[in-house]
């Protein structure tokens, strides 16, 4: 590490460099500066600095075969670099055993990050939470002894070390850092540790101090960050996460303004409905923040992919990790959001050699309007705010004046000619849906048994928790217990059966009296503790009472969340006897960890043969803990797939031995779904959708796991659903949309006048375009004037043009795409003069 002071564009600025001893293969040996470094402004990459957009694209969450396709397309919306986590608990799931194959085959996604020609921030953590399982750290790290999760604690740093160790010793052998010529330019270390540091007091500290200088000391040759970490020590940059990160300012004056995480959306758990974050909000949060000398953003998540398997965290986090990010779920462009963040990178690009080397001037225009100006000898650009969520504003900026929508930011890359409003969409919204591709499944199926115990059974006196007997190695614990009943019980007479009441500190349960399913209780994210209380039917002597206990996903957040409990801990009581109440919680109780069908891997195509299924009317059917299974074949096409399991209870679904998570259709979303107006500051509560509905009714299926024919789906349900109700779905849009106003700015506008070509303002044009392979067949609605409603819902205002149809019948009707300008006499004249008109119009593809 060295220091030097330098000058940029006639300022001063403190710049920290990293230096990398580099042998040269010959006699000679030379010093060799590495190529990022950085000052107050920005990242500096081989001497030049930078406004760097990235996106977070966690490579465990797709499949490696649609990794070249997402992050082509994060190429052509504008990124620069791609941020990943690294995974240690899917990389070194047992102690010293690693894997780094499949979708857990990192340098494989680096390098593939690198031929696009894109830089990467390698969140090395360890730490990670991301409402993944257990916050990345794998389980086994639990049962170190001594060991004390992220503070002063020696087993705990040896362990965090040597796996931080073999990852960075892992990229240097591949030759990944930037310094080695590859694509990593940033690390980081650590995770949101600022909270947990604040709670701890002095172990934290010295915690924090100790993993700043190991990450140091590993001699990268690129900087380090650490993220939410207000005190992180010299040279580590501290960087923000939020929805908004405007307010920010690094710990030290030569450090870059830096977000890490821009939330895009917000997780979506069982139970809860799924948000959305408007686009326009989210260009606005940038804007702000660039504005502000920001120069590094981070969008969580650009995709968010999928927690396949047993990947997900929480408890209670969905399979689906779709976190309403620019790319969907399935890898598809989300429209507009992917639509105007390209558009405002570009426009942001342009201002960038005015942005990296002047600080802004701010202007007040009014009162929650005002001005922020880039000047240099590199050019002028500014950015006009308006910060009222309810009102437009008209302000004059250098005896010019400018239209500004509410909560809204326009960007001038000239200080003069507008090329972007945050609150204007230019790019076209889409509206997808789900069509079924095959007939009905020929299922079979195999009951699980509710109390059968082997070898792997054991018997104790009292309750044990969950995650000490499980480890991690199923959801699934089985505790049961024998109950004898006299037979000159009382209820046994009168028929008002006793209450078994259940305490468990989650996350599900299932009841078994004598083999018949009584009752199921579960928990929620926000409270995972349940309560089970319900009259059983009991008979005179001996009784089984078997409780399977399920665990929905390990905690990732929260102090020494590696301390929280899982399981029936009791206590557990019979209510109702003639003794009265009945203690069970200090009985012998058996334990079985897992399902039978697990351990006959019935998921798997040899394991599914070494059992006996019915089919027919023999079948189960409504069932719980069922097994189903059903050979199929694979569609044609090239759509993203899913299945739709809108008509099952819980459990999980295995393609072809592969896991693809938990389904829970049967947890209908609770939570207030209404209207969402973009403007006014975002919360993860304020854009809800699902409310009385499944959280997550589609499973996405990497289309990479099919074979042509003779795919094996299993499906193990817990509750009873329907399997004839199962159906393999594809993901296409459904309709596109555009919704332009007349004079709305546009960058193609500002290029062709900028370059000379024209020298007055061009009217604006609606784009719409469906995927390779459709069609427009039909303009469902168009209207130039005053329309209302979104894509999907528009009518007619007050104002319309008559011929608003004529256009888009004429250039549209039988194209993939087409481009209609949006003026008058294109749509038959001006229907209301002196009145600001836009033209709303939807088109379905087929």
């Amino acid at each position: 590490m060295a220091s030097r002071v330098g000058m940029w564009e006639g300022m001063r600025a403190k710049t920290v460099s990293f230096w990398l001893v580099v042998v040269v293969l010959s006699s000679l040996f030379c010093w060799v500066a590495a190529s990022v470094s950085y000052d107050k402004k920005a990242i500096i990459v081989n001497g030049q600095r930078r406004i760097l957009i990235s996106g977070s694209i966690h490579y465990p969450r797709s499949s490696p075969e649609m990794w070249p396709d997402l992050i082509q397309k994060a190429k052509e919306g504008g990124l620069d670099v791609i941020e990943t986590y690294v995974f240690w608990n899917g990389h070194e799931p047992s102690q010293g055993k690693y894997y780094f194959e499949g979708r857990y085959d990192l340098v494989r996604f680096l390098k593939l990050v690198k031929q696009a020609g894109l830089y990467v921030n390698l969140r090395i953590g360890p730490y990670v939470c991301a409402e993944w399982n257990f916050g990345g750290f794998p389980v086994w790290l639990k049962y170190v002894p001594g060991i004390n999760f992220r503070t002063d604690n020696e087993p705990f740093k040896w362990h965090m070390q040597r796996f931080t160790k073999k990852i960075v010793d892992m990229m240097k052998s591949e030759r990944l850092f930037e310094s080695q010529g590859g694509p990593i330019i940033l690390s980081q270390i650590e995770n949101e540790y600022g909270p947990v540091e604040y709670e701890l007091g002095a172990p934290g500290r010295a915690y924090t101090e100790w993993a700043a200088k190991m990450a140091v000391g590993l001699g990268t040759g690129v900087p380090w960050i650490m993220c939410k970490q207000d005190d992180a020590p010299d040279p580590i940059i501290n960087t923000c996460n939020g929805f908004y990160c405007d307010y920010f300012s690094p710990n030290k004056a030569y450090k870059p303004k830096m977000w890490t995480e821009a939330w895009t959306g917000w997780f979506t758990e069982f139970g809860g409905p799924v948000p959305h974050r408007p686009a326009e909000d989210l260009a606005f949060s940038v804007a702000r923040f660039i504005q502000k000398g920001g120069s590094f953003i981070n969008y969580y998540m650009y995709h968010g992919g999928t927690n396949f398997g047993r990947t997900a965290g929480g408890p209670f986090i969905a399979t689906s990790y779709d976190y309403d990010a620019p790319l969907d779920e399935f890898g598809l462009l989300r429209q507009p959001k992917w639509g105007h963040l390209k558009d405002l990178h570009r426009a942001i690009k342009l201002c960038e050699p005015a942005l990296v080397s002047a600080d802004p001037t701010v202007t007040r225009l009014g009162n929650y309007e005002e001005a922020h100006v880039f000047q240099s000898k590199s050019g002028c650009a500014a950015f006009l705010a308006n910060y009222n969520p309810s009102s437009y504003a008209k302000v004059s900026f250098r005896n010019m004046h400018y239209n500004l929508p509410p909560w809204s930011i326009s960007i001038l890359p000239d200080c003069k000619n507008t090329v972007y409003n945050t609150a204007r969409l230019g790019a076209q919204s889409a509206t997808m849906k789900m069509t079924p591709v095959s007939g009905r499944f020929a299922w079979q199926s195999y009951n699980e048994e509710t109390s059968s115990y082997d070898d792997s059974s054991f018997t104790t006196v009292g309750l044990l928790e969950q995650i000490n007997t499980t480890r991690d190695a199923s959801d699934y614990l089985w505790y049961s217990t024998a109950v004898k009943i006299g037979s000159n019980e009382g209820f046994l007479r009168s028929g008002t059966y006793p209450v078994l009441t259940v305490l468990s500190a989650g996350h599900a349960l299932h009841v078994f009296i004598n083999g018949q399913l009584s009752g199921t209780a579960y928990g929620s994210l926000e409270n995972p503790k349940l309560t089970f209380s319900k009259g059983v039917k009991l008979r005179a002597g001996v009784n089984t009472i078997s409780l399977l206990s399920i665990a929905v996903g390990l905690p990732n957040v929260g102090p020494h969340f590696e301390t929280w409990n899982a399981g029936v801990l009791g206590p557990v009581s019979l209510n109702g006897l003639n003794e009265g109440r009945r203690d069970l919680s200090w009985q012998k109780w058996s334990y079985k960890v897992g399902l039978k069908g697990e351990a006959l891997s019935l998921h798997s195509l040899s394991g599914s043969s070494s059992v006996e299924w019915v089919e027919g009317s023999l079948m189960a059917r409504g069932q719980p803990l069922t097994w189903y299974k059903a050979i199929f074949n694979a569609p044609g096409g090239k759509a993203p797939l899913a299945l739709d399991m809108g008509s099952m209870g819980k459990g999980q679904i295995w393609i072809n031995g592969q896991n693809v998570g938990r389904y829970w259709p049967a947890y209908k979303a609770t939570g207030n779904c209404g209207d969402c107006n973009y403007a006014g500051t975002y919360r993860e509560t304020k854009c809800l959708s699902n409310c009385g509905e499944a959280s997550q009714r589609w499973y996405h299926v990497p289309s990479s796991w099919l074979n042509p024919t003779g795919n094996l789906l299993v499906v193990f349900e817990e509750w009873g659903g329907n399997p004839a109700g199962i159906s393999l779905v594809e993901r296409e849009i459904e309709s596109v949309c555009a919704d332009i106003y007349e004079w709305q700015p546009t960058l193609m506008n500002y290029e062709m006048q900028a370059s000379g070509k024209v020298n007055k303002p061009l009217r604006p044009k609606a784009h719409l375009w469906c995927a390779p392979g459709q069609k427009i067949t039909l303009i469902k609605f168009a209207s130039f004037g005053t329309p209302v409603g979104a894509c999907g819902n528009y009518h007619e205002g007050s104002c319309h043009a008559h011929k608003s149809y004529d256009a888009f019948e004429r250039s549209c009707i039988g194209m993939n795409s087409c481009t209609v300008t949006v003026a008058p006499e294109i749509f038959g004249g001006d229907p209301c003069p002196s009145v600001m008109k836009k033209l709303s119009v939807e088109a379905i593809c087929s």
